[in-house]
């Protein structure tokens, strides 16, 4: 693991994708309690120009989720860990997934939170999600009970991911890693190096992907990793990612 001190300053030539939670934008104890502060969405259309629009999110908030917060509908992005995607031109592509196994858990989720104050169900349309950050003793109970219910239920293509004080139940085959790999088949972003800057468990996927290809891998914050770098914050993403915006001196050259 290098620290910030050997990453590499940014360069315009590059690919960047950014997680969102925990990475451009400090967590708070419910998704919908995260604020957006007015810096954000101009800071990354900024980058975005600088590298010639090869910048995308890559989240598991849904599409919708993000577009409502940052106000930002024709940025590249892949939301719900790349179920669903925008891509540089505007395009959207949603990989199909029966609902059917959803709709039953999400009922089940819901009478487990009416039992348990303090644990929050987010149905994001294709994945399910269950937060325990305001009662972390029960993490390892709905652990358990979501992958038995998986289990009796054979499984349904499902499987669980676990996060930051969150339990996430969705499709099998699709994470952040497989929405990196198809955002660099297509232009702006095919041919350059890419760089993914994460924090969360569910980052390691992406992490894994963008070693395999000689990209840049950089976890935020504390614990295990595959990434390759480490930045302590959301501030020092922010900052780093602000070289790029540095004008840099004019060469001035005279005539000898």
């Amino acid at each position: 693991m290098m620290e910030k001190a050997s990453l590499p300053p940014p360069s315009p030539r590059w690919a960047y994708f950014l997680d969102v939670d925990g990475t451009l934008l400090e967590f708070a104890d419910s998704p919908s309690d995260v604020q957006v502060d007015d810096v954000l969405p101009g800071f990354i259309s900024a980058v975005s120009r600088r590298c010639n629009g090869a910048l995308a999110l890559i989240s598991g908030r849904s599409l919708y989720d993000l577009d409502l917060r940052l106000g930002m509908p024709e940025l590249p992005m892949a939301g719900q860990h790349g179920l669903e995607r925008r891509d540089g031109f505007g395009r959207v592509y949603r990989h199909t997934v029966s609902p059917v196994c959803l709709k039953a858990l999400a009922a089940e989720i819901a009478s487990l939170c009416g039992r348990h104050p303090g644990l929050l169900l987010e149905d994001k349309g294709a994945t399910l999600a269950v937060h325990y950050r305001r009662v972390p003793r029960l993490g390892g109970y709905v652990y358990r009970l979501l992958a038995d219910w998986v289990e009796r239920n054979g499984g349904g293509g499902l499987q669980l991911q676990k996060g930051k004080h969150v339990i996430e139940v969705k499709p099998a085959g699709y994470d952040k890693g497989s929405a990196i790999r198809e955002f660099m088949t297509q232009a702006p972003f095919s041919g350059r190096r890419p760089v993914f800057i994460g924090d969360d468990l569910t980052d390691e996927h992406g992490f894994a992907y963008i070693n395999n290809v000689g990209g840049i891998s950089v976890k935020v914050g504390s614990g295990r990793t595959e990434a390759h770098y480490r930045l302590p914050n959301v501030s020092e993403v922010r900052a780093w990612l602000s070289e790029m915006l540095i004008e840099q001196p004019s060469r001035c050259i005279g005539k000898s």
